[in-house]
């Protein structure tokens, strides 16, 4: 029988873990967790408590600050003049949709469960350790490229507003590649300020975040009254070049999707709020109107500025990296200082969404740390801050690093697919974990129903994407919605929920997370081959840490538990859960 060691002690030691890592891996990758460990006992390990100062409206806040900014000032000029055409306006109303459902799902969990492990700790303790390891792997490094992005970003516009082309703030390294060799040291500085602040203290960050989302939603107001007024809706039909193709929908009904695709990352700012909720002093009435409310609002101003932005210019015409400034900056009705105006508000926009996100960024790697999966180290709060510092300094660097040679168009191509994944995998987790309850109900009718209706919806937008238009295409489709929607009722109607959420609960079960599951698959299935060869390899080198490094520090950790062992704490913990809950609401 293997003895409990450390598996790091020695060069001995960890060759010996290895030759013991099929049964470790078998044993931890689908060890799950409880809300009551998560919340108790994993918790401590991070020494100190995170304080707890956070209202509704700081989620609010923190929700628009996080999401405004990163969306329309990055991926707004990409989306239209690349994909989607004046109908970007469908393609953010259609990614909005996406993550209010998604939103409904992290609601659940983060009131049920309020620590700031968001995902990774949601499937934690629905899927196991290992769906949690590969899921928040992939997401952090989301979080570090979008954040490089729009750190980019931050440059051209704030050259913009002081009149400064971003090409005299970057330096050009003639040997290295293309999309390589632009070095911009005002991105990396932005990003290690906004490192400091936010190892500073979380009710300071809040204050700053607050005052520069204000300021910033006053630019908003100015941009969208700007672009009704001043424009024209010619712009949605006519283009500046005849040989281009013309009206609403240029690039078809494809375009409107695939463009929905790319501005998802405008939303990956909610999923940041979520990772706050073990600061937040109300969890039960606080979370669902901050994570919520702020996608309803987000999604309507992005809906307005894209109508904003498709009136001021044919869809041809638009900048890809500056969109908005560069639309009054050629005009000549004496509103060429509209776009310095505009530089300054989307530098406000782009502050705030760092400082969410790489918010978020540091908490995910914080509680992945006290899961053992990664060195403790991360895991770490400061004292006096009350703050995970070590994460926050050092996704700070990496992501400083990234944005001081990475192209803007080379991060954003990476990002999106890994970010569909994770909502796709928090839906699926919300459905199984009311419907299954580990030692009473049978697992396999829910992930039966999970992994046909998953099925279903790949089928779909398979026939979607690779067969021609005509009738046959039309009659697939149609099938394929059938049978979803049949397989969706006879679950609803044969399987009865194992668990009812005590305080708040996404409504509808479970149609509302199935139309996530729907059309997560779909976004997906509209996003381009580097995309999935980034996933790919990214999932690749998430395995890989797991397998040598992860499963030998978890098992140390949790002094080599079995799935059984687990299961039975889990029966024992699960009453004292809903007491806890209860007890610290």
């Amino acid at each position: 029988m293997e003895t409990h060691t450390s598996s790091f002690s020695s060069l001995r030691a960890y060759l010996r873990a290895l030759s013991h890592t099929p049964t470790r891996f078998t044993r931890r990758a689908i060890s799950v967790s409880t809300p009551y460990d998560e919340m108790s006992r994993v918790r401590t390990r991070s020494g100190s408590d995170m304080r707890k100062t956070l209202r509704w409206y700081d989620l609010v806040g923190f929700g628009i600050g996080g999401m405004v900014g990163a969306g329309v000032f990055v991926t707004t000029g990409r989306a239209s003049r690349l994909l989607a055409g004046p109908a970007v306006v469908l393609s953010y109303a259609i990614a909005g949709l996406c993550s209010l459902l998604s939103a409904f799902c992290y609601t659940e969990f983060a009131v049920d469960m309020p620590v700031a492990g968001g995902a990774f700790s949601y499937l934690r303790v629905t899927f196991g350790e290992f769906a949690a390891f590969f899921t928040g792997a992939n997401l952090i490094m989301d979080y570090v490229m979008s954040n490089a992005a729009v750190a980019r970003s931050f440059t051209a516009y704030f050259g913009t507003a002081i009149g400064v082309s971003s090409w005299n703030w970057r330096l050009t390294v003639p040997h290295l590649p293309n999309g390589f060799n632009q070095i911009d040291i005002v991105a990396v500085a932005v990003i290690l300020l906004v490192t400091f602040v936010i190892c500073y203290s979380t009710r300071e960050s809040s204050v700053v975040n607050m005052i520069l989302t204000i300021l910033h939603l006053l630019f908003i107001v100015f941009i969208i009254v700007i672009g009704f007024t001043r424009g024209s809706w010619k712009n949605f039909t006519e283009t500046s070049n005849h040989e281009n193709a013309s009206g609403f929908f240029p690039y078809g009904a494809s375009g409107v999707f695939n463009g929905a695709a790319m501005v998802y990352i405008s939303y990956i700012g909610y999923d940041a709020v979520s990772t706050l909720a073990e600061e937040v002093k109300n969890p039960v009435k606080d979370i669902p109107i901050g994570v919520s409310g702020s996608v309803i609002i987000v999604t309507l101003l992005y809906c307005l500025m894209a109508t904003s932005m498709s009136k001021l210019l044919p869809y041809d015409m638009i900048d890809t990296e500056a969109p908005f400034s560069a639309a009054f900056s050629g005009k000549s009705e004496g509103l060429g200082w509209v776009s310095r105006v505009i530089g300054v508000g989307a530098s406000f926009g782009i502050l705030t969404s760092l400082l969410v996100a790489m918010m978020g960024q540091a908490r995910y790697m914080c509680v992945i740390g006290r899961a053992s999966v990664i060195p403790p180290w991360f895991a770490r709060v400061h004292p006096k801050t009350n703050t995970p510092v070590n994460a926050s300094t050092f996704l700070g660097i990496f992501t400083a690093a990234l944005a001081l040679f990475t192209d803007l168009d080379v991060l954003l191509n990476l990002v999106s697919i890994g970010t569909l994944f994770v909502f796709y995998m928090v839906a699926n987790a919300v459905i199984y974990r009311r419907y299954v309850a580990i030692g009473t109900t049978k697992p396999w009718p829910t992930l039966s129903f999970l992994c046909s209706f998953s099925f279903t919806a790949i089928m779909f937008t398979l026939i979607w994407k690779f067969l021609p238009n005509g009738r046959a295409k039309a009659g697939l489709l149609s099938t394929c919605a059938v049978i979803a929607i049949a397989i969706l009722q006879l679950f609803h109607c044969m399987v009865p929920q194992a668990r009812k959420p005590e305080f708040w609960g996404v409504p509808l079960m479970p149609w509302i997370p199935s139309i996530s599951i729907f059309l997560n698959v779909f976004l997906l299935g509209s996003l381009d081959g580097p995309s999935y060869v980034r996933f790919a390899f990214f999932s690749a080198v998430a395995v890989i840490v797991y397998v040598f490094y992860s499963v030998h520090a978890s098992y140390d950790a949790e002094g080599g538990d079995s799935i059984g062992q687990k299961n039975c704490e889990i029966n024992m913990e699960s009453e004292e859960s809903e007491e806890d809950q209860c007890f610290q609401v």
